[in-house]
């Protein structure tokens, strides 16, 4: 990345524009990618992480650009939150990259299982009324992030979930 990044500085600009260099924000999780959102980017995207990872990521990034993303689940019961949430973390659960950040927040091999374990589905993805959202959004905040970008999970990972978009731009405007 830091040669595929250095190649694009070095890249001749043919816009119209011509010199004014695009902003770039990097998905990171772990601490190279951190270190190097700070020093050859304009920032972080971290996703799928906690406030605590908000915190560790603010202290690396200094005054850099930090937007990170926070599922949601509105309502619903816990058993339909969990079902959202383990239908979500499926693929996630089986990438090393996302288990090594997990492991770094304390999680341990018992909580990937496929679809993650209660606990992992409980710190990743906020579940509640919009109030429990906006506390959430808070907490990011608090620790850090610039932007949240919440990511609503809604009846299937295929249909737009547009009442629950509804419902939270009333309140996170």
């Amino acid at each position: 990345m830091r040669d595929f990044l250095t190649a694009m500085d070095a890249a001749p600009m043919y816009a119209e524009e011509g010199t004014t260099r695009v902003a770039r924000v990097l998905a990171a999780l772990g601490p190279k990618m951190l270190e190097l959102s700070a020093t050859q980017a304009d920032g972080a995207h971290p996703y799928l992480v906690t406030p605590e990872h908000t915190q560790l990521a603010r202290g690396v990034l200094g005054d850099k650009f930090l937007g990170v993303e926070q599922a949601v689940v509105l309502g619903q019961s816990r058993e339909e939150f969990l079902r959202r949430a383990h239908e979500y973390l499926e693929i996630y659960t089986g990438l090393d990259n996302y288990k090594n950040n997990w492991r770094r927040l304390g999680f341990d091999d018992e909580d990937f299982v496929r679809g993650g374990s209660e606990r992992l589905c409980d710190a990743m993805v906020v579940h509640g009324d919009e109030g429990v959202v906006l506390a959430r959004i808070e907490d990011h905040l608090d620790a850090g992030a610039d932007h949240v970008c919440l990511q609503v999970l809604g009846s299937d990972l295929f249909t737009a979930p547009f009442e629950e978009w509804r419902r939270l731009a009333v309140v996170t405007k």
